[in-house]
């Protein structure tokens, strides 16, 4: 029986039309390939298309899957950083009645801040301040991600081949993709090793001062965003100038890259000398001393009698046991967690590019392409360390990932020349059937589909409970205190008390549930708001009038 769809089409038809769009980019394939040559050599046109694109491609999807609503711990600890920062302040003072407002991933003491360093959190309030809304800043970075792939390439390998990399990143890292859908970052600091790893190989070729400087803005990214990965991402860019000498001095290019990664390094010692009280405690270690290391990673032995511990869980909790305890790790429990770990790095590649990337292992005939699987070793067995793994944990190296793909697409080439061709325009296919799913999401036919989506960045059901309550909320009028009281079976991930960095100033202040005696005090000192109460354990969450002693 037809569905809703205007044509009468179903999931399967659709499946069809898909090959069909596949076997069609074959045929045009020539004529894209003519233009793609031209078209290759012109790097600011080609930055300025790959930037440009990610975000249209996304804004376009504004009706069926607006702005992103924060739903994990890491994006509201982004945001409440990059609040902060726009009201220019690097920490805020603590709160007089903070024990209302513990959450994760907060400090309440010396100071009222986001535990994370500032580099994700100052994309997101450049957007914020320029657009009004955060959200703005992720496009913005997501945008830089794409064009600047691009760009790293070029240094690598030959123009068409970047080009190609920049569309894979598109494909990869665009509107897709949970880095430009989530507030945690990604593409910020993939942004940064950007321009380090583009950097490197333009110093041996070229004495311009500019690559040097380039390369110190690169560390310095990912140093204010993920400052454990990039003391990596420096062991590899200083092993890479050891062994090919730049044109430049050494002495000239440490220099030059200083003039941005020094006052980095200021910057984030004078945070954390503004959140802990000392320059050289991380507001992430205070965190671990006072909550936990860290208290939010800690898994539930039974979170829910329904909800088992998944595999990945159950050696995530077990490791951080061991890490809690101060345990000497195994060597065989580390290989076990990185070979885990593994399948995540499908975040980097479309399946059709697993049929390229042996190809790989023959460019490892030439030391500066060993140098990138060292890099890519270096940087997997230093996350591994740690007891818990995100994609944006080895965002600093993505354009390496996407580096592998080209040169094993090259390769294939060399030994079936129409090869290339033939998977790009699978990877083209694949992209352009789920993003038009998601263009006309609602129909039947894309129910029907989109739950086969390998890899789900848009989709948030979770989130949906939080944009639910914010709707209700809007329709209040007034100053309001909410006081979130949670169930005795609630899943303590779970969380929902987070504020604004000036919580008197917020209409909307978020408070924990204490009991009747201890909530008095805090309506005592709010008396012009009104005060509801949340259950967000009820399905749907319940919001109802605050009444002293329930």
């Amino acid at each position: 029986m037809p569905n809703d769809h205007f044509l009468g089409f179903t999931g399967g038809d659709f499946i069809e039309v898909a090959l069909a769009l596949f076997f069609v980019l074959l045929f045009w394939r020539p004529w894209m390939e003519r233009i793609a040559v031209k078209l290759a050599p012109q790097t600011a046109v080609c930055m300025t298309i790959l930037a440009a694109a990610p975000v249209l491609l996304r804004l376009a999807l504004l009706s069926r899957h607006p702005a992103p609503v924060p739903d994990i711990y890491d994006e509201f600890g982004h945001l409440l950083a990059a609040d902060t920062l726009r009201h220019f302040r690097l920490a805020n003072p603590p709160h007089p009645f903070s024990r209302f407002f513990e959450t994760f991933f907060v400090l309440q003491e010396p100071s009222y801040s986001s535990i994370y360093p500032p580099g994700q959190g100052i994309a997101l309030a450049a957007g914020w301040m320029i657009f009004g809304h955060p959200w703005a800043g992720v496009l913005l970075s997501g945008a830089a991600l794409c064009s600047l792939c691009y760009w790293m390439l070029r240094g690598w390998t030959s123009p068409r081949w970047a080009l190609a990399g920049g569309c894979l990143a598109i494909f990869e890292f665009g509107p897709l993709s949970s880095w430009m859908n989530s507030y945690w970052g990604g593409a910020c600091a993939a942004s940064g090793g950007c321009l380090a790893l583009g950097a490197l190989p333009r110093l041996r070729a070229s004495s311009r001062k500019i690559y040097p400087a380039l390369l110190g803005v690169g560390l310095a990214i990912d140093f204010l965003t993920r400052p454990y990965e990039s003391i990596f991402l420096a062991i590899a860019a200083a092993c890479y100038l050891i062994r090919w000498r730049p044109k430049l001095r050494l002495f000239e290019v440490i220099a030059l890259a200083s003039l941005a990664l020094v006052p980095a390094m200021g910057l984030l010692f004078l945070q954390n000398k503004r959140v802990t009280g000392r320059w050289t405690q991380m507001p992430y270690s205070l965190s671990q001393y006072q909550y936990g290391v860290p208290a939010a990673l800690t898994f539930e032995r039974d979170p829910l009698p329904h909800r088992p511990l998944t595999a990945q869980q159950e050696m995530e909790y077990k490791s951080q046991i061991a890490f809690r305890g101060g345990q000497k790790e195994t060597l065989g429990t580390f290989l076990l967690r990185l070979e885990y770990r593994v399948r995540y790095y499908r975040f980097f590649f479309l399946a059709p590019l697993y049929l390229a990337l042996p190809l790989f292992l023959l460019a490892l005939s030439q030391p500066a392409y060993v140098w990138v699987a060292g890099t890519l070793l270096l940087l997997a067995a230093g996350t591994n360390f740690f007891p818990a793994f995100q994609v944006h944990y080895l965002a600093p190296v993505a354009c390496l990932f996407l580096l592998l793909s080209v040169v094993g697409l090259e390769k294939l080439g060399a030994v079936a020349r129409e090869a290339p061709g033939f998977l790009l325009a699978l990877c083209a296919a694949q992209f352009l059937f789920w993003y038009t799913l998601h263009l006309f999401e609602g129909r039947s036919f894309a129910a029907e589909l989109l739950p086969y989506e390998t890899w789900d960045g848009l989709h948030r059901p979770s989130a949906d409970r939080r944009r639910a309550v914010a709707g209700e909320l809007a329709r209040i009028p007034g100053k309001l205190l909410v006081f979130v009281s949670y169930w005795p079976n609630h899943v303590f991930q779970d969380e929902w008390v987070y504020n604004s960095a000036d919580i008197d100033g917020s209409r909307i202040v978020w408070a924990r549930d204490l009991g009747d005696q201890e909530d008095q005090q805090l309506l005592a000192y709010y008396p012009d708001r009104t005060a509801l109460r949340l259950e967000p354990d009820a399905s749907p969450p319940r919001l109802l009038p605050f009444k002293s002693g329930e």
